[in-house]
């Protein structure tokens, strides 16, 4: 299986300058955005072998990294 991490960016590149604008005029947006680029970097780790966990760990991280997509579309799209 491939891993592959997934940044904002990556997800979404029709709104890259989107992003880039509310990261830098939007403190909840970015602090969404840095929350979101954490638990990425950590799901990532965790399926690499990095870092151990339980899966129940992972797919709490992994619910929490979908919903914070989500939020983070819902702010780009409004």
């Amino acid at each position: 299986m491939t891993l592959e991490k997934h940044s904002l960016v990556q997800e979404f590149p029709e709104y890259r300058e989107r992003i880039h604008q509310l990261k830098t005029t939007d403190h909840h947006f970015a602090r969404l955005f840095a929350e979101y680029h954490d638990v990425d970097h950590e799901v990532y780790r965790i399926e690499q072998g990095t870092e151990v966990s339980s899966d129940d760990y992972l797919e709490q991280r992994k619910k929490l990294r979908l919903k914070l997509k989500d939020d983070l579309f819902s702010a780009i799209q409004g």
